[in-house]
């Protein structure tokens, strides 16, 4: 297992990669014996991974879809999952509800369910569940706290418009953006 602790202005954030993809992201600094313990494996400490890269770009605005290997397939129940990879389906900058987010599953009155799904996801951010709100609008819960929901709702949203430009500049790009290309966009 492979970890790394990014101080960022949303706080500490600690990524944990296997050797299939980004098993964890969370706001903490993880310490080795809880890794330890809780996977039962060795831990490299290391930021030479892809997915740091890429939350690096994304929180600093150069990267508006993520393109990782996920491990969740050993993590949650099915339901948690195929709510995880529902929750992939959001697009950047854009909020839908719990409702929502039942329906997208095909499970349409398991509203609740949905959103304590939503609440035990293992990867934050990546996996946005920052994305889903209240049918009345109001924020809801998060693991990392209200305000940093509130933070990341907010972000994507004032850069909608480099989105937007990149993707009609760019349209069979994704990925971070370059130096070269960050002067056409911005």
């Amino acid at each position: 297992m492979r970890v790394f602790t990014m101080d960022t202005r949303l706080g500490p954030i600690t990524v944990w990669e296997s050797d299939n993809g980004l098993v964890r992201l969370d706001f903490t600094h993880a310490s080795v014996e809880r890794i330890e313990k809780y996977y039962g494996c060795d831990i490299e400490w290391t930021n030479k991974m892809e997915s740091v890269r890429q939350l690096d770009a994304y929180l600093n605005g150069r990267l508006f879809e993520f393109n990782l290997p996920l491990d969740i397939d050993a993590t949650g129940t099915d339901f948690q999952r195929r709510a995880w990879r529902a929750l992939l389906t959001i697009p950047y900058g854009e909020t839908i509800t719990y409702a929502d987010l039942a329906a997208r599953m095909g499970s349409p009155t398991a509203i609740r369910a949905a959103g304590q799904a939503n609440n035990r996801n293992p990867i934050a951010i990546v996996i946005p569940c920052h994305r889903v709100i209240r049918t009345n609008g109001d924020l809801g819960g998060y693991n990392g706290g209200v305000e940093r929901k509130r933070a990341l709702i907010n972000m994507e949203k004032a850069r909608m418009g480099a989105y937007h430009r990149r993707k009609l500049s760019h349209p069979n790009v994704s990925g971070i953006i370059t130096d070269a290309e960050q002067g056409t966009i911005a």
